[in-house]
This record gives C-alpha cells, structure tokens and sequence, in this order.
C-alpha cells in the first residue's frame, strides 16, 4: 500500500515526465525549412537548429535512418554508380534541360543520368501531395508517414520502377501524402540541397504560375490546369538546378490543352528519359507527347517501352546497350523484330532498368539526333517516320491489334496492376 507521503512525492514527478514528454512534441514556433524537411523524411539528420532535431531522438526515426541508410547504400552500389558512370562515358554531350516522361516522382535516375542538367522536367499521373510542419504532427502519426515514404519507395529499390496500385493508394492518403515527400527524399539521399518550393500551375499557353508555398499551402491551381511543384536545388558547392514535376495526362487533347506541351516547347532543346513506361508510346493516342520527345530532344535515353523503333529517321544515331529479350509476357504484343537486330552484338551495361529489371536482361537504347534541334525550332509536322509508323499500324492485322490492346489493358490496369501507369 502507497503511503500519504509516496502519493504526494510521486505525482508531482509524474506531472514533470508529462510535461517534459509534452514538450519535446510541442510544436515550434518557426516551421521546419525545406531541406531540414527533405533531410529528416530521407532519415538524416536536420540542420542543428531545426525544430526537427526533438523529433531525430525518436527510436521509431532512427530505425527509419538506419533502414534508408541500408537500401541507398544497396541502391548506389548496384545501379546509381553504374548509371552515373554509364553517364560520364556515353552521354558526354547534355543539354541544359532533361525532360521524365511517365516518371511519378522518379527524379533518382533523371539526375544519374543527367546529372548537371540545370532543368529537370518530370511527369506522371501522381499527385504532387503537400507536407506539413511535421512539428505540428503527433510521433505516432510521424510514424506512420515514415513507414509509408518506405513501402512506396520499395519497389523502385527492388525492380527499378514504381508499383501502379501502390502508388494509387500510398501516394494519396495520410497528411504526408504525393510525390513530393518522395521527390524529397532522393534529393537529400543524393547529398542536394533544397533551396526553394513552391506549388505552381500552368495555363494553356504554358505560362508558368506560382500557387503557394508547398509547405503551407492557401491556394490550388485553377480547374483545368497542370498542376505541379517547383524545386531550386544544388548538388553540394554547385550551381543552382531546377526540377519540375506535373500532374498532368499526357495522353493526346489532354497534353495540349493543360498547356504541359506547350511549357516543354518553350524550354528548348532537351535530353530525355524513357523507362518503364507501359509501352504507352506505342499507341496511337500517345502521338503529341511522342512528337514532341522525337522534335526537341537532342539525346533520349529509353528501354524498350520508349518510342518504338520505326519512329526513329535516319538523322538518328542508335547504339543498343543490354540484351532484348522482348517485353515481358503479358506485353508481348509490343515486340519489336528491328530491336532483335539492332541488339546483336550489343555493349553490355552493369546495371539492371526497365521491366526485364535483372542484371544481363535489362535493355537500353541510346539515340542520339546528329544535327540537334535549335532552341527556335517550332515542333515540325509530321515526319515520314511518324507517317510510316502509322501506316505499318494501320496495315496490321485486326487480329494482332485487337490481341494488343485488350492485353496491355488488363496487365496494366486491371489484372497485375504492377505498372506504373494505367491511362
């Protein structure tokens, strides 16, 4: 039995522990910056004065460090250095934009890839999301968005792209939520520094508008058009980079009419990155966004679920890396003959990507156009490669097309659901 005396000493000291634990959890006066953001979501430490330094002593963060300390460190090894040296060795030539079609927040192997690129262009069906003052969030729901930010970057970590049906759910729920606290945390895990975020929209004619602060956000972008986020980083001591990413369809109409095109056409020449993209450039509905890659890019780096081989004219250069095999089974109606050929004798790369993700299965084209586009060049009509490519489309057999939609429909949106888009 507790006496009198124990009851009086014993409650004082369990009001302190209450208050001390309430303390450590309060939320601060001064929200957290960008980067001390992008840092604790990337499990490493925020800047010594950051009101997320309370947050870093938390056993549940510390495991989440230690975990992202384990897969980044796997993730460079096998794949990130390879790329950046497959990088320094054949893609020597860069241009100051880099254009991620059907990317989601992929922005780790746009800037492996093109590294010194001073704009980066991603775009995908994914929300751009928000993140709130983490300091004003309870540890068990901090926990929560931690452990989410892990599921959803699994797949990347162990196939190379992104989950469809995870992403539909993970990447729409919870007040952590989108593709910017993913986009976050391959920044700061890069060793970038983020400097400036912000909410924008695009008009028709592509003019860029600034919406709100991401971080605390009081306006949305107007119905009808592109939303995106604006991030100003740098890599270490250099110089200050731009990335981009819209929520946008690119399908044909809605490509135009959200003024997405149009913003890309004003930025001039481009490279590109093409990876794990549902084979949606080989449909018909897919033209303007192939178009566009075919018209303003100088280097377009893709596997084979890029544009197909029969848009590419003679002023291309094409150099084949890996091995085709051909695309997986229930894309088989993708198959290419000329790739068959072009991969005879093809340089290996040390790296896997695409759907065929494993090391010596894996397949890259690297095309590069021999006179580059101009930064006034208007996007040209249609080329004979085009024109040739949709009559070879239009001469096939109604059997072969039939077999190819209704396949590439129900792996990509209703059967597997383990493709990155569904359109």
């Amino acid at each position: 039995m507790v006496s009198v005396t124990n009851r009086t000493i014993i409650a004082p000291v369990l009001i302190m522990l209450m208050l001390a634990l309430s303390a450590a959890h309060a939320p601060s006066s001064e929200a957290p910056t960008a980067n001390d953001t992008a840092r604790f979501l990337a499990g490493l430490p925020p800047s010594g004065s950051s009101p997320l330094v309370a947050l870093t002593k938390d056993p549940a963060w510390l495991s989440h460090a230690s975990y992202f300390d384990s897969v980044f460190a796997s993730e460079e090894s096998a794949h990130l250095s390879k790329v950046r040296q497959f990088s320094k060795e054949y893609l020597a030539d860069k241009q100051d934009t880099m254009l991620y079609m059907f990317s989601g927040p992929d922005c780790l192997y746009a800037t492996s890839f093109f590294p010194n690129a001073s704009t980066y262009v991603l775009a995908g069906l994914e929300p751009v999301g928000v993140i709130p003052d983490l300091t004003r969030l309870s540890p068990w729901v901090i926990n929560g968005e931690l452990r989410n930010l892990e599921i959803s970057m699994g797949s990347l970590f162990n196939y190379s792209f992104f989950i469809t049906q995870n992403m539909k759910t993970q990447l729409r729920e919870g007040p952590v939520y989108g593709t910017l606290p993913i986009l976050y945390v391959f920044l700061a895990r890069t060793g970038k520094t983020v400097h400036e975020l912000n909410l924008v929209s695009l008009d028709e004619q592509g003019n860029l508008q600034i919406i709100a602060d991401a971080l605390a956000p009081s306006n949305v972008a107007p119905r009808g058009a592109a939303p995106g986020v604006k991030i100003v980083f740098s890599d270490g001591t250099g110089p200050k980079q731009t990335l981009y990413y819209f929520s946008t369809n690119l399908a044909d109409g809605s490509f135009e009419r959200s003024g997405f095109s149009a913003f890309v056409a004003k930025l001039g020449p481009a490279d590109s990155l093409i990876k794990s993209a549902s084979y949606l450039l080989h449909k018909p509905q897919f033209s303007g966004v192939r178009k566009l890659l075919l018209d303003r890019s100088a280097t377009i780096v893709q596997d084979d679920s890029g544009i197909p081989l029969a848009y590419f004219e003679k002023r291309w250069r094409l150099r084949a890396f890996g091995h085709y095999a051909g695309p997986i089974s229930m894309f088989a109606g993708f198959y290419q003959p000329q790739m068959a050929g072009l991969f005879q004798g093809a340089n290996p790369i040390e790296f896997g990507i695409g759907y065929r993700w494993r090391k010596n299965e894996s397949n890259l084209l690297l095309a590069q156009m021999q006179s580059p586009p101009s930064s006034e060049q208007e996007l040209s009509p249609q080329s004979q490669a085009e024109r040739n490519a949709t009559e070879t489309a239009v001469r096939s057999p109604k059997k072969t097309r039939k077999h190819v939609e209704t396949a590439t429909w129900s792996f990509g949106c209703r059967k597997a659901r383990v493709f990155p888009f569904c359109w």
